[in-house]
């Protein structure tokens, strides 16, 4: 989940599910608030401010990932490139994650995460604010098990974070990617990824992406 910039078009949401937002034609209306939906923060509430574009992940695409993770993420280093409200990282931190970084380029859901990982008491969750593609680029191969990716639906990052993302992740690392259409091992491969899991939810594709090697 991200804020995209109020100069940049709002994006269409993935469904219209309780307490995941809806759409009224191209706008997104947040809910006010999710909740995360598994581990040691279960039902714990995060709150989603009215900005245009922010495009909170579905419950159930949340719910399918962590499924195919298996749910137990125990010792897990993960990042969470496109915070936005927090939800993907909080949700890995609430099933083990012992290091997640959560990053955020505006200020004021910057602020949100460092308010929300306070009242968690959630010690294992680093707060950034600024370009999160610079702080992925930063990691040390290898030094990942779980690259969350959510970029703004509208922009040219997906393919330098997919490529920074594997980079990042080591030999049994995963990369998490939403986007607005659905990436094919032709096009992941150059950039060192291919498909493990993949589904849709509205105009939501969501993958779970391995090494290539």
């Amino acid at each position: 989940m991200k804020y995209t910039p109020a100069s940049t078009p709002a994006k269409t949401a993935a469904g219209s599910k309780p307490k995941t937002g809806k759409v009224v034609g191209r706008k997104t209306v947040p809910p006010g608030e999710i909740r995360i939906i598994g581990g040691l923060y279960k039902r714990s509430k995060l709150p989603v401010p009215s900005k245009p574009g922010l495009r909170p992940t579905p419950d159930r695409v949340r719910e399918t990932l962590f499924n195919w993770l298996g749910q137990d993420l125990t010792g897990w280093r993960c990042m969470d490139v496109f915070a936005g409200t927090g939800a993907l990282g909080f949700e890995a931190a609430s099933r083990g994650a012992a290091d997640v970084l959560l990053c955020e380029q505006d200020p004021a859901l910057a602020l949100q995460l460092k308010a929300v990982q306070a009242r968690l008491k959630a010690d294992m969750c680093r707060i950034e604010r600024g370009d999160g593609l610079s702080a992925l680029k930063r990691a040390a191969p290898g030094s990942l098990q779980l690259v969350l990716l959510d970029p703004p639906f509208e922009s040219t990052l997906f393919e330098s974070a997919l490529q920074a993302a594997a980079r990042a992740i080591g030999p049994t690392g995963l990369v998490y990617l939403e986007a607005p259409k659905a990436w094919g091992d032709e096009e992941l491969l150059p950039l060192g990824l291919r498909v493990h899991r993949s589904g849709k939810a509205g105009a939501v594709h969501f993958h779970l992406l391995a090494g290539a090697a």
